[in-house]
């Protein structure tokens, strides 16, 4: 029978995850296992979940999208001979279940869509789980991820040491392999990079509908709604976090979700909202007023770091790090809230100090793919200065922000209460960088000019 050329619910074909599990094979110790979970359904309300959320790992070398499921790969060595095998365990087919919980894949179909030897119903797990452990010197799982899963992995090799009698070895080292998966996840591959433009128009799509769609009197929930009809209406069914709309003083709360106070005139709006499609996110925030002109400080904020935000992006490339690109918006906006009277005393003091931090209060970036804070290893050193030069193939956001509360009598009134954040979502190439974000207005006279044809 020929395969598909996609797996299931995923706009991938299936041989990028059958690739991924064989560079995954290539990393592995010889003669070794390793063990990926699925997510587990969580309950919302009594007997109602939370929309599924696969596990992301398990998800990057399987496409495969329902609950209680676990993939096995074994790296054996018998007798000189090395072979290579992926094994899933999964849910049985059921018709009673799949009649109230929708259809299930079952085993046979999944040799078939996605591309693994062999499947067995999850009931069958303990059966063979400790056969295929027996006789490897090393496993491999994703160590702290799931107390539960950590649990279930010991028991299985409880139940191998228990026939050492009969001369039957377990592995002596268990190796958590976050660290391969990490970084084989840091480098995007084309498809994935198709994915993440798509998402990333859609998503971008969504924030000029809200531009579209303010209005004094308005709540903030009310342009949340306006978003994730966008998101959905394009193929992005999912937010890929919890959206942030913001108005006024809000946007000094970083993680604003509650999004229902009044949009008021004369405030900005700062919203934080990326779709997730295929599993990939994007990660965009913009920043516009409720009445869709900005005032004259609220003006001078937003273009400085718009210009701080550009000065970022445009030094991406290549070997280039998150350290260096901090020092270049560090200075930029220290030297910008100087000359706007916001922060006071000696520049070349304010610069040694970093003093744009007490209004630019956290970080200018991070990894993004499967998931928003996506995973890869910044290698930080004892500065927290992330020190990992970039390469082709990464994916990060930048998102410079300057965020001044009511209640800070430091400065003069008129600043009080504005907070402005630009995010983007940039890769790196092999000359320098993409920016995805394409379609997303966010220089002053855009935004004004999007507002006033509503």
């Amino acid at each position: 029978m020929i395969k598909p050329t996609h797996v299931h619910n995923t706009l991938l074909p299936l041989t990028e995850f059958t690739e991924r599990r064989a560079t995954f094979f290539s990393l592995m110790p010889e003669n070794s296992i390793a063990i990926f979970s699925a997510a587990k359904e969580v309950t919302r309300s009594n007997d109602t979940e939370y929309a599924f959320c696969q596990d992301k790992n398990f998800y990057y070398l399987t496409g495969y999208n329902e609950p209680d499921a676990i993939l096995v790969l074994i790296n054996s060595d018998d007798e000189g001979v090395n072979s290579k095998q992926s094994v899933l365990f999964n849910l049985e087919k059921d018709p009673l279940q799949e009649i109230w919980h929708g259809r299930r894949v079952g085993q046979a179909l999944a040799v078939e869509q996605y591309g693994v030897d062999k499947c067995f119903s999850l009931e069958e797990i303990d059966q063979y789980l400790p056969d295929y452990m027996a006789g490897k010197n090393q496993l491999l799982f994703c160590q702290g991820r799931s107390e539960t899963f950590d649990a279930q992995v010991y028991s299985w090799l409880s139940l191998v040491k228990a026939q050492s009698r009969l001369g039957i070895k377990a592995p002596m080292q268990l190796v958590d392999c976050r660290t391969i998966i990490e970084e084989m996840r840091l480098i995007k591959s084309t498809g994935e990079l198709e994915i993440m433009r798509r998402v990333n128009v859609i998503s971008g799509a969504a924030h000029t509908r809200a531009m579209q769609q303010s209005a004094i009197g308005k709540f903030e929930y009310q342009l949340e709604a306006e978003i994730l009809h966008e998101f959905s209406s394009n193929g992005a069914r999912h937010p890929a976090y919890g959206t942030i709309v913001a108005g006024g003083d809000n946007g000094n709360i970083l993680h604003y979700t509650n999004n229902d106070d009044v949009l008021k005139n004369n405030e900005l709006i700062l919203i934080d909202a990326g779709g997730e499609l295929s599993g990939y996110a994007a990660d965009i925030t913009r920043t516009f007023p409720v009445n869709g002109t900005f005032t004259k400080e609220q003006r001078e904020i937003y273009q400085l770091v718009l210009d701080a935000q550009n000065l970022a992006i445009e030094a991406i490339k290549p070997q280039a790090t998150f350290a260096e690109l901090n020092v270049l918006v560090n200075n930029f906006l220290t030297t910008g809230l100087h000359r706007m009277g916001i922060l006071l005393g000696d520049l070349t003091v304010l610069l040694e100090e970093k003093a744009c931090k007490k209004y630019f209060i956290h970080g200018l970036g991070h990894w993004l793919g499967l998931d928003v804070h996506d995973v890869g290893d910044y290698q930080s050193n004892d500065q927290r200065e992330q020190c990992r030069p970039f390469e082709q193939g990464m994916v990060m956001t930048i998102e410079p922000g300057i965020y001044i509360p009511l209640d800070d009598f430091s400065v003069a009134e008129k600043w009080r209460g504005i907070a402005v954040r630009i995010e983007d979502n940039i890769v790196v190439t092999e000359q320098g960088h993409e920016n995805l974000t394409v379609n997303a207005p966010k220089s002053l006279l855009e935004i004004e000019k999007i507002m006033r044809a509503k």
